[in-house]
């Protein structure tokens, strides 16, 4: 083989290997970029996933404020409501009360209601019932037979002038209070009950 044929050979087998060498390098570049492009995506993913879930969190944040808040504001109108219903109650009850003590339907109804409080709350001893001085003597006599049957003796009734409406019965060292000053001392235990008893015709109005 001669010189030039021998230098050709072996620049063909450089040219060979630095094409080998290139596309070599050429592909671990390709793969790297690959590699990178593929981790780029998968970060820029991972982000806007993040970020959705960022968003989502403050804003499900936000809507718990704003449904604590609103809460909070109703709660707060909803005592001031009571508040006034409450006030206003107490100012026409007395009126009330008395106008209900001067229908003789009404009050027979007050006069059995605290009678059968004393019947569970006393002992069936000679009981004394003081009363406001107006109450009709048909329904004091009537009220005396029936507890002279049930007690030990009649009970002595005696007029107090201090006495708006109502009755208030006393007997083996208790009282029962049914009187107009006696059913309006108790404002915490009353308020209560007139609340619920607004509140329920509130739901059914």
């Amino acid at each position: 083989m001669t010189i030039e044929l021998r230098m050709q050979a072996l620049l063909d087998i450089v040219e060979a290997d630095r094409r080998a060498q290139i596309e070599a390098i050429v592909g671990a570049a390709r793969a790297s970029a690959a590699a990178l492009l593929g981790e780029a995506n998968r970060a820029a993913r991972e982000r806007t996933r993040q970020a959705f879930a960022d968003e989502r969190r403050q804003r499900e944040e936000r809507v718990h404020a704003a449904r604590a808040n609103l809460q909070t504001r109703q709660r707060l109108a909803a005592q001031r409501r009571s508040t006034v219903l409450l006030d206003l109650t107490w100012r026409r009850l007395p009126d009330a009360l008395l106008a209900r003590w001067r229908i003789p339907e009404t009050r027979r109804a007050w006069t059995t209601h605290v009678v059968a409080r004393a019947r569970t709350s006393l002992p069936p001893v000679r009981w004394q019932i003081d009363h406001e001085p107006d109450w009709p003597m048909a329904e004091r006599d009537e009220l005396g037979a029936t507890l002279a049957r049930e007690c030990a003796a009649p009970p002595v009734c005696r007029a107090d002038a201090t006495i708006r409406a109502g009755l208030r019965i006393a007997g083996g060292g208790a009282v029962v209070d049914g009187t107009l000053d006696g059913l309006l001392h108790d404002r915490a235990e009353n308020g209560a009950r007139f609340l619920a008893h607004l509140e329920a015709e509130r739901a059914t109005a």
